[in-house]
């Protein structure tokens, strides 16, 4: 008994090589196997961080990039506690890039070394523009046109509630065209309120980020976009966590950012590239 059980197993163990081998093939790159980047970022950039990652993902199937979000507060918080217990974890283990909203709070973590210095890469960067409804056939071409025709009202956020306003503020500022336009100020609360004013017909443009346009296709289209010298744009960065346990991977994917590739895949979500910004070196 013992022996026929003896060449069953020998017999059929061909078999079960190949079937394991089948498995491997079939699954062996799948997500659950691919080396993981894992980004740590604030829940503002979720946009573009995942559009850069699905791109990045298509033409590295071997990586799975994952992202944890956190606040700005949060993020310093956390790199703290993990320099004091000497574990550089986020969740189930290490993190390669930081990804924070603010670049002041890229360089407050930068100073405190828990980035690594020259490392940080401008991925995106997010222009003001002028929006009028879908359906209107005839509209201005700039925001310069625009404000040359004394019948025409322009929606705005709140310059003291929001940072959109704040930055319309500016820009309308910057170009000249605040003392034209005080007296033909609709002042929303926020980016939606904008697109709604426009579209209920309060206003007949409206200025908000790209980004923003970009949500609401189909109600409305831009018809005008800042340029980097009539605006200073929202410049997003990312940089490499101190203690990477995989710098090579890192710096692919950081490399990743500034291709052609990637600029177009965050170009379709109303995000603009990136004016040329030198990398700031530590101290």
């Amino acid at each position: 008994m013992g022996a026929r059980m003896k060449h069953y197993r020998n017999r059929h163990s061909p078999v079960v090589r190949v079937l394991a081998m089948a498995v491997f093939l079939l699954f062996g790159t799948g997500p659950g196997f691919a080396e993981p980047l894992t980004i740590v970022a604030s829940p503002s950039v979720k946009v573009p961080l995942e559009a850069l990652a699905q791109a990045f993902e298509q033409s590295h199937p071997d990586v799975h990039v994952r992202i944890h979000y956190d606040s700005g507060l949060g993020l310093r918080q956390s790199l703290a506690a993990m320099q004091n217990s000497g574990r550089y974890a986020i969740g189930s283990g290490p993190f390669h890039l930081i990804a924070p909203a603010s670049v002041d709070v890229l360089n407050r973590l930068e100073s405190r070394y828990y980035v690594l210095p020259g490392t940080r890469k401008a991925y995106a960067a997010v222009p003001l523009v002028l929006v009028v409804p879908e359906s209107l056939v005839e509209a201005p071409a700039s925001f310069e046109a625009f404000a040359q025709d004394a019948t025409k009202k322009v929606a705005i956020a709140d310059p003291e509630l929001t940072e959109l306003g704040l930055r319309t503020k500016a820009f309308l500022d910057g170009t000249g065209l605040s003392p034209i336009l005080k007296d033909r100020l609709d002042v929303a609360h926020d980016a939606k309120g904008v697109i709604d004013d426009v579209m209920n017909g309060d206003a007949d443009a409206g200025i908000v980020f790209g980004s923003d346009a970009v949500r609401h296709a189909g109600r409305v289209r831009i018809v005008a976009s800042s340029t980097d010298k009539t605006h200073r744009p929202v410049v997003y960065f990312m940089a490499m966590e101190r203690f990477c346990p995989n710098r090579d991977l890192c710096g692919k994917f950081l490399a990743f950012t500034q291709t052609d590739e990637a600029k177009q895949a965050l170009k379709v979500l109303g995000y603009g590239s990136p004016p040329t910004v030198r990398t700031p070196q530590r101290p």
